[in-house]
């Protein structure tokens, strides 16, 4: 008899060994944590609280820096696919004279031919100075700026430039050439000056050089 509740000792003790050690594995197998699961909640935009485990922040400020990459990416698609504007480069640009007998003020038009084998966007007043032996005369601006306007490739958009007729007699003030700066563009180019070859010497109480906007010369041509 005693024999038999030894050996009924020995088994318990035996199956409380087998249960704590399963006890055991499920603990630790619950305290590894799921690189998928926290991929998931990281890229949900969830994230730990205070007690969050230092590998979870990496796993999210990965996450959130692969998710800025991709949206910068997307951005910069964006942009590539809108039209640029137009550049000096891609113009050629040229003046005709274009006063018409009995007009009060004469006239000179510029245009811009698209040559940069793309479409580009145009818009607003282009720089405009006269070159004079009195030196630099800049154009004034006068109108309203049209909107921005889509300017294909070989297409060309033209302005006018205003300017007094000298009838005084006299040799008035010589122009020399014709400095154009197309919009938003900081590199000119010089022209002959196609004109009448003067204007008239005052106090500066006289008309103005005055120069429109994009598109008031005629467009798309």
């Amino acid at each position: 008899m005693r024999a038999h509740k030894i050996t009924l000792a020995a088994l318990a003790v035996v199956a409380g060994l087998s249960l704590t050690a399963c006890q055991n594995d499920g603990d630790d197998a619950a305290a590894q944590p799921d690189p998928s699961s926290a991929a998931t909640a990281s890229a949900s935009g969830g994230g730990s609280g205070a007690g969050g485990s230092d590998s979870g922040k990496d796993t999210a400020a990965g996450a959130g820096a692969d998710q800025s990459d991709q949206s910068g990416q997307a951005n910069q698609s964006g942009q590539s696919g809108k039209t640029a504007k137009c550049r000096t480069a891609g113009l050629a640009i040229t003046a005709n004279d274009t006063y018409i007998d009995g007009d009060p003020d004469a006239t000179v038009a510029v245009e811009m031919k698209n040559t940069s084998g793309r479409d580009c966007v145009i818009a607003g007043f282009a720089g405009v100075d006269l070159k004079t032996n009195a030196g630099t005369i800049s154009a004034e601006r006068k109108g309203a700026p049209a909107d921005p306007y889509v300017l294909k490739d070989g297409k060309t958009i033209g302005f006018a430039i205003t300017y007094p007729l000298n009838e005084t007699g006299g040799s008035g003030v010589r122009i020399t050439g014709l400095v154009v700066t197309p919009p938003n563009e900081t590199n000119p180019v010089t022209l002959a000056w196609p004109g009448k070859p003067s204007l008239p010497v005052t106090d500066g109480s006289g008309a103005p050089v005055t120069v429109g906007p994009m598109g008031s010369a005629g467009q798309g041509g």
